[in-house]
């Protein structure tokens, strides 16, 4: 918050006022879990949404301690770590799920199908490189809010996340 004072001097008095603004450019930076197995892919992502969002991915115990801690980032490298996490983590702490289907551990449908079971209701985003009807079909019957096709472009994935986040601005 800002505080500007005006003086307005009068003839008889000298009025102070003090006026608060609030400060609106303060920007919306929702915290996106990406749970992606491929360095690659990840890089891609982080650099189209970094800029205006929180990223975390997480690809191993360690790495996943120091970036909490650093409060930057967080990856899951597999679905049955993308699921942890969104299990410990509060509700409303994760704005939004990017989840790859084919990783190792447990792939994307079944860490979606454990989300929405346990009761997620943020937007989960399934990536694939297949662009079969049935891999859509399949992701969206598991739970999935969206399915996007790799490679992923800036203006998709922008798209997409600001439908589901609507004061998410580019």
């Amino acid at each position: 918050m800002q505080i500007y004072y005006f003086l307005y001097l009068c003839p008889e008095q000298t009025i102070i006022l003090a006026m608060e603004i609030e400060n609106q450019s303060v920007d919306y930076r929702p915290l996106i879990l990406v749970a992606e197995d491929d360095d690659s892919n990840f890089k891609l992502i982080k650099a189209i949404i970094g800029k205006k969002c929180e990223v975390q991915w997480a690809r191993n115990g360690e790495e996943i301690v120091s970036l909490f801690l650093e409060l930057l980032i967080d990856t899951a490298e597999n679905g049955r770590r993308a699921l942890d996490m969104f299990e410990a983590s509060e509700p409303g702490y994760y704005s939004a799920i990017l989840m790859d289907i084919q990783m190792p551990v447990m792939n994307g449908l079944d860490a979606t199908q454990r989300i929405r079971r346990e009761g997620g209701t943020l937007p989960i985003i399934m990536q694939t490189a297949y662009a079969f009807s049935s891999d859509r079909e399949n992701a969206m019957n598991a739970g999935a809010s969206e399915v996007l096709v790799k490679p992923i472009t800036l203006s998709t994935l922008r798209n997409c996340l600001s439908s589901y986040l609507p004061q998410l601005v580019w």
